[in-house]
């Protein structure tokens, strides 16, 4: 594999952030390099874009802490960043065009749709149109329900 030097993590404020940039990490250190944690806001088009958002800001503040703290144990620089958007797709595939990074790692929960996986929007989004490789980390399958449960 290529030298991977620069990373973007998705984070959520899920359990799947610390998988997220513990791949990142993992993925970063033989290079010495950097990992770039990203939590997105959306805003709503009723909103404008640059509204004051204190509840989510801090939120996301609190969730960039624990995953910068995270990165120093794993011995990995992990610098947060929060990024208000329309649509975090298309945040994160701007932010690492901007960031020239060499992979995003992105962590996404296992949903159905109509009884089968779904892959949501925003994961088909940064997979067509992202300008370096992506890696998806998705959540396990919950076990089955046992029939008569």
């Amino acid at each position: 594999m290529a030298d991977i030097k620069r990373a973007l993590a998705l984070v959520t404020g899920t359990p799947m952030d610390k998988a997220v940039v513990s791949i990142a990490c993992d993925l970063v250190r033989p290079h010495k390099g950097q990992v770039w944690a990203l939590y997105v806001i959306e805003v709503g088009r009723k909103l404008p874009l640059d509204v004051e958002l204190p509840n989510e800001t801090a939120r996301g503040e609190h969730v960039l802490q624990r995953m910068e703290a995270f990165g120093r144990s794993l011995k990995c620089k992990v610098e947060g960043d929060i990024l208000q958007a329309r649509d975090t797709g298309a945040a994160v595939v701007r932010e690492a065009a901007d960031r020239q990074t060499d992979v995003i790692v992105a962590g996404m929960p296992y949903t159905e749709r109509y009884g089968s996986p779904s892959l949501g929007e925003m994961v088909p989004y940064v997979l067509r149109h992202s300008p370096c490789r992506v890696i998806v980390y998705r959540e396990q399958q919950p076990a089955p329900i046992p029939e008569g449960a």
